[in-house]
């Protein structure tokens, strides 16, 4: 019997105040957010640096109980799953675009006891990842180039998505990038399942609300689907 997969709500806190990190990952949390999305950036992967592991680390001190996914935009992820473990994240997301050996760097990441992303740029083609996708929990298929904050979501990309959805059922599938609540609905209808939303939630007067909204889209879809079946 197939696994059910429903909504995941991860808020990204890449546009949040980072000197107040602890308080604005635990006021989303207070809101209904599954996990925190954490964004690691080295600046040759991506032209942008964010935060590493030392930074994670203070953050699980302060919030201990916290499902924490970090999204490694590095070119040596292998380098860092050591540290990132010792952090206390328990999803560890890095790009397959870098990697000589993708299946490698997915054993090790088990062996430091955290569950295994598999992320992909727009670029790259989804069967690229479809390969390593047993030795996976996820793929993470990017709505926009990664890098930055705030940028336009790609349509476009849920082609990728619906093709994951339709050949694996049961597998977690995260959109990231430019999703809000006027692209969620294309997301739930392709098939996502764990959902990144940064600005629209970090930037909001309510964020609860939306990411009420956000989750309620995906469970909405996969209700009516569970529905047809039945």
């Amino acid at each position: 019997m197939e696994r059910r997969v429903f909504a995941k709500i991860g808020p990204s806190i890449l546009n949040a105040d980072l000197s107040r990190l602890a308080e604005e990952s635990q006021r989303l949390l207070d809101c209904g957010a599954d996990y925190i999305h954490l964004d690691v950036m080295d600046g040759t992967f991506v032209p942008n640096i964010t935060f590493g592991h030392p930074l994670v680390k203070c953050l699980r001190r302060n919030i201990p109980d916290a499902f924490f996914e970090t999204h490694m935009m590095v070119q040596e992820p292998a380098r860092w799953i050591e540290p990132t473990a010792d952090a206390g994240v328990q999803l560890y997301t890095f790009h397959i675009e870098p990697c000589s050996n993708v299946v490698d760097v997915c054993r090790k990441v088990r062996e430091a006891g955290m569950k295994v992303g598999l992320g992909i740029k727009p670029n790259t083609s989804v069967e690229a990842v479809a390969e390593y996708i047993d030795a996976a929990d996820m793929i993470l298929i990017m709505t926009v180039e990664p890098g930055f904050g705030g940028q336009k979501f790609m349509s476009d990309m849920m082609s990728k998505v619906r093709w994951l959805r339709s050949n694996y059922p049961s597998l977690d599938i995260e959109v990231d990038g430019g999703v809000g609540l006027d692209t969620i609905n294309q997301c739930a209808e392709a098939g996502a399942n764990m959902i990144v939303s940064g600005t629209a939630v970090t930037g909001s007067a309510d964020p609860k609300s939306v990411i009420t909204r956000l989750r309620d889209a995906v469970n909405d879809v996969v209700l009516g689907h569970m529905n047809n079946h039945n």
